[in-house]
This record gives structure tokens, sequence and C-alpha cells, in this order.
């Protein structure tokens, strides 16, 4: 597996572009979440033509603002097959349904919805309510061989995640979790939180201001690493 970030910030930490990642999984090329900024980062860095399949964590606007635009300009400039949109439940295909609906009429002409069941390896977490009231969230983990990458969404309570984690077989495990540097933001996980799992798991962080790294913070964050960052 080969994990490359188109981005790396929050809803409004512009400069560092919407979190969303393209990860190459048995063979498929996946990107996780397509926010506002996602779709112009892909054209900049000449790789939307890999993008074959998509995943979303949840439907903000930072995750998945771009996506209409992303698949008329698959259908309309590349001329390529549809891309697959992975979906974890039929409720969350709805929902999206509905939204690109207002933007392409007809979302059937230009991807293929797929249930998450039907892929090997992939798993979604259900973390409903625990990033925004209400809002239907996912963490997604993907097993390829020895090798285990977690990517945790928008999610206030990390142990939703670790916990899930802990109850798997084991695997050499690499996990990607957003994270906050502000205690009073309950809706993402304050990074405090996330250091008792160092013990057993390689965490980076993302989904942050990198410039606001408190100077105690241990976890590594994906914008510093550059073989992270497409």
């Amino acid at each position: 597996m080969q994990i490359k970030f188109l981005g790396t910030g929050g809803a409004f930490d512009v400069d560092y572009l919407n979190s969303a990642a393209k990860l190459h999984f048995r063979g498929k090329h996946i990107l996780i979440d397509c926010g506002f900024t996602v779709f112009p980062a892909l054209v900049h860095k000449n790789l939307i033509q890999r993008v074959d399949h998509i995943l979303l964590t949840h439907l903000h606007n930072d995750h998945c603002g771009s996506l209409a635009t992303m698949l008329l300009y698959k259908s309309i400039i590349e001329k390529s097959p549809r891309p697959v949109i992975i979906y974890p439940s039929e409720q969350f295909k709805s929902q999206l349904y509905t939204l690109l609906e207002l933007q392409l009429k007809t979302p059937d002409k230009y991807a293929e919805f797929v249930p998450l069941e039907q892929f090997a390896g992939l798993t979604a977490i259900d973390t409903f309510g625990q990033h925004s009231e209400g809002m239907q969230t996912y963490a997604y983990v993907f097993d390829e061989g020895d090798d285990r990458i977690a990517y945790s969404g928008d999610l206030g309570k990390p142990e939703t995640l670790f916990d899930r984690l802990e109850k798997m077989n084991p695997l050499r495990t690499c996990v990607f979790h957003e994270i906050t540097f502000n205690a009073e933001n309950t809706g993402h996980t304050y990074y405090k939180k996330l250091l008792p799992y160092l013990t057993n798991y390689e965490i980076f962080g993302y989904h942050c201001d990198p410039t606001q790294n408190p100077l105690d913070n241990p976890i590594r964050l994906v914008f510093y690493e550059p073989d992270l960052m497409a």
C-alpha cells in the first residue's frame, strides 16, 4: 500500500488544502475524500487520471465539495470510465446520491456506486455523531498482506477507532488520525488523547494547521513528512 496526501488542512486551513489522500490499495487507486480544494489539487499535480475509486468519510464540504466537479471532468474532459464510489451503508449512499443529484441530475451517468462489502480488506467503522451531532461519519481500515492503514476521518473520540483495531487480527499498523490542538474543539481529537496509543501504533496527524503544533506534541504531522505528500 502507498498513501499520498493531497492536503492536510481543516475546513478553514486553506493554505494547507482540504485533508484528502490517494491510496494505492490492492491494485486500485482510491481517493479518500474530495473536498473543495481536492479537484484543483488533482489537476495541478497531474493525478486526476489515476483516480478510479472514491471513498468518503462524511459529507461536509471540506470532504466532498469538489466531487461533482471531478466526476464531470472525468466524463467530459477525460472521457474515462465512470469512477467507482464505494459506499459503506445504504443510508450513506442515499444521502450522497441526493447531494449529487442537485449538481449532476443523474449521478449514475457519472459514477458507479458499489457497496464496501465487495472490497476485500476494507473495513468501515461507524462513527456516527462523533464529529458533528447527528452526522454520519466513518473511519476506514485497509488491510493488504502484513500491513494495515487506518484512516480516522473527522472523529472526536479516538477510542472508537482504536478499540476496533485492538479487536482485529494483529498486523503492522499505521494510523492516520485527524487532530486538533484546541482542547475545546470536541468535534475533533485533541492531540493529547492520542498519546496513550503511541506505544502500540505509528500515528500521523492531519486535518490541522501545522504552524499551531505545540512543542510538546510527539505525534508526527503528515504535512512535515515529504514522503507522505503527493
